[in-house]
């Protein structure tokens, strides 16, 4: 018998039926790894690339939501933007309205000093009289307050400063007594020389120094009246000792000097630069239109 000879095909037919068998070897092998699970598995390999492969690294998901920055600014890049805009815009503000602030305090600091220097100056409230005035006993009654010494136009500076003296706290080296041995004193020293005071013994006029301080130390009391604690002033001499006493120590004072003053002279009154001692009464004894007034030295201590 004779041997078939295939039929002799073209060249596109031959192409035709070549693709045709691997369409068909495909379609076969597909069928297969589906069947046998290989296909599902190629897939996931294909789709995950293993962890840790260190070719590929880790993997980085976005969160829900979030979407990768593109080309332009994100909304959130451009409301910081705006925040830090307004938050110079602020800053500019505030300085430069802390420059106008302290201009206007500065112009009226200046006018409030150009005002102060065209003002008068408040009269200063101090003692007009000496302390220890009064009228003298037996007439018209008992002795009281003498205000016909004080000059007429200036009875209210005497009230106001009657009414604005204050005693301070008593402290250790306030005088609590004094000794003259020549005259025969030996009294007690209370703060204050005003009326009800000067009851009391001797008076420490309020604001002057204390004993052995540098300063005036001003002692009152009266000549006639309440004890006549102080008549015999006007026996003491230039070098007499006068002693006063505190809560600690013992000052001894020697006399330098005597005057006889008008009630009106304050300036007796005045700080000194050294440890001085004035002791003042009326004069003289019964009359009291003048005041003794005994001035001493710090001697020791």
């Amino acid at each position: 018998m004779g041997r078939n000879n295939p039929p002799e095909l073209s060249e596109s037919e031959l192409r035709r039926q070549l693709l045709e068998r691997r369409r068909a070897d495909r379609a076969r092998r597909l069928q297969r790894f589906s069947q046998d699970g290989e296909l599902a598995a190629s897939q996931a390999a294909a789709a995950e690339p293993p962890q840790g492969d260190p070719l590929n690294g880790p993997q980085v998901h976005p969160a829900p939501g979030l979407r990768l920055a593109s080309g332009g600014p994100s909304r959130l890049d451009r409301t910081l933007l705006v925040v830090e805009i307004l938050a110079v815009l602020g800053l500019v503000y505030i300085f430069f309205n802390g420059l106008s602030v302290l201009d206007n305090l500065n112009k009226e600091l200046s006018a409030a000093f150009q005002l102060g220097g065209e003002a008068s100056a408040a009269p200063i409230i101090g003692p007009v009289v000496l302390p220890s005035g009064h009228t003298p006993p037996g007439q018209s009654g008992a002795a009281r307050p003498n205000e016909a010494e004080i000059p007429e136009h200036l009875r209210p500076q005497m009230q106001a400063y009657l009414a604005s003296l204050q005693a301070p706290t008593p402290g250790p080296e306030q005088a609590l007594g004094i000794r003259i041995e020549r005259i025969g004193v030996n009294a007690p020293v209370v703060l204050g020389d005003d009326w009800e005071a000067l009851k009391r013994g001797v008076g420490q006029h309020i604001g002057s120094a204390n004993p052995g301080q540098t300063g005036n130390l001003v002692l009152s009391g009266h000549n006639d009246i309440y004890g006549e604690v102080f008549r015999h002033l006007d026996e003491l001499q230039p070098g007499d000792e006068i002693v006063i006493f505190t809560a600690s120590r013992t000052y001894t004072y020697k006399i330098v000097e005597t005057r006889i003053v008008a009630p009106t002279a304050v300036e007796v009154l005045a700080p000194t630069p050294q440890a001085t001692l004035t002791l003042i009464s009326c004069y003289p004894y019964r009359v009291d239109t003048q005041r003794i007034v005994v001035i001493g030295e710090l001697s020791s201590n």
